[in-house]
């Protein structure tokens, strides 16, 4: 049974191969998670095993990660005045379409999310969710179309605090040279994820480190 949601803060919508459609309002809780009542679940993926946290209002953190224990303390570390407590109907709700976003590109995304984004970060993450499937572009691209061509360095700032791995799909941003540079779980679960996706065929893209 899906987790009851008490009006959403944000949302994101995909359907099929087209952009995401990002919105974020007000989170519920304040820095750090300030007064925040987190349920979490781990759910094995393709790429990793996945860390799912949400509120009442949505879906606020993803990791990724090959260790439980890590992404446990990943989520406190991010949150450390919320209270996070395990819940594996979150995973049971959750995990299959966050997974299809990934593996199955005729997939629809149509999720609550309780996130907290500043002006900036919110124009990176809709720029991020305008990436399709199957593609990617460089921190330099994303920059320029948000018309800001010298601010790479501050998009690659905004891309790393996403806090919900693959439905904002940070791992489709890559650096100038086309290398799988600057990613929160590991240049090794971010060429995965580009497998999947197809981008890394249609590219040749090489991991660096």
């Amino acid at each position: 049974m899906e987790p009851l949601i008490e009006s959403p803060t944000g949302s994101v919508h995909q359907s099929g191969p087209h952009c995401a459609e990002l919105r974020i309002n007000c989170a519920s809780y304040g820095p750090h998670g300030a007064g925040a009542l987190m349920s979490y679940a781990i759910t094995p993926s393709p790429c990793g095993r996945l860390l799912i946290a949400a509120t009442a209002h949505g879906i606020c953190w993803i990791g990724i990660d090959e260790s439980a224990a890590y992404l446990e303390a990943e989520i406190r570390r991010d949150y450390p005045e919320a209270q996070v407590s395990r819940d594996d109907a979150i995973g049971a709700a959750y995990g299959r379409p966050i997974i299809a976003a990934v593996t199955d590109p005729s997939s629809t995304l149509d999720l609550a999310l309780d996130i907290r984004a500043t002006p900036f970060q919110l124009s990176v993450w809709q720029q991020l969710c305008a990436i399709p499937r199957g593609t990617t572009r460089s921190y330099g691209e994303i920059a320029q179309r948000l018309g800001r061509p010298q601010a790479s360095r501050a998009v690659g700032h905004a891309n790393g605090a996403n806090p919900v791995a693959i439905i904002i799909p940070c791992h489709r941003a890559i650096g100038a040279n086309g290398g799988l540079t600057g990613y929160r779980w590991g240049v090794g679960i971010k060429q995965r994820l580009l497998e999947a996706e197809g981008a890394i065929p249609q590219r040749g893209l090489a991991a660096t480190g």
